[in-house]
């Protein structure tokens, strides 16, 4: 991926990666749409982006990583179980060589979204 490249549709951002990561991309966006059906996707910030009522979580492919972006209040309250994983105020890296944590995934997920639904 060249850094003016502009994507329309999560699609075309994920077909951008080798098929190894447009499998694991695909198996994160999935898992979103399971715990949150209806939230809007798109492309926000050049990456793809789960909306309702505001940004729930993003998601970006890079080489040894994936980047997982659900707000700095989910980091907070995953703290615990996200101490394997590199994080930041508002990040998770999760390996690109290892699973991925489905389960804490969804649980985030599933935390966003209630947050979204008490605005």
């Amino acid at each position: 991926m060249t850094e003016k490249q502009k994507f329309t549709n999560v699609d075309q951002y994920i077909a951008t990666f080798p098929p190894q990561v447009q499998t694991i991309l695909q198996t994160l966006r999935q898992s979103i749409q399971q715990i949150a059906p209806q939230a809007q996707e798109k492309i926000s910030y050049q990456m793809p982006t789960y909306y309702l009522n505001g940004n729930l979580v993003h998601f970006a492919g890079y080489q040894n990583h994936i980047g997982f972006y659900p707000t700095p209040s989910a980091i907070e309250a995953f703290q615990a179980q996200l101490t394997p994983y590199k994080t930041s105020k508002g990040a998770i890296q999760f390996p690109i060589d290892q699973p991925l944590p489905l389960g804490l995934i969804q649980a985030i997920v599933k935390f966003r979204l209630e947050q979204a639904l008490a605005k």
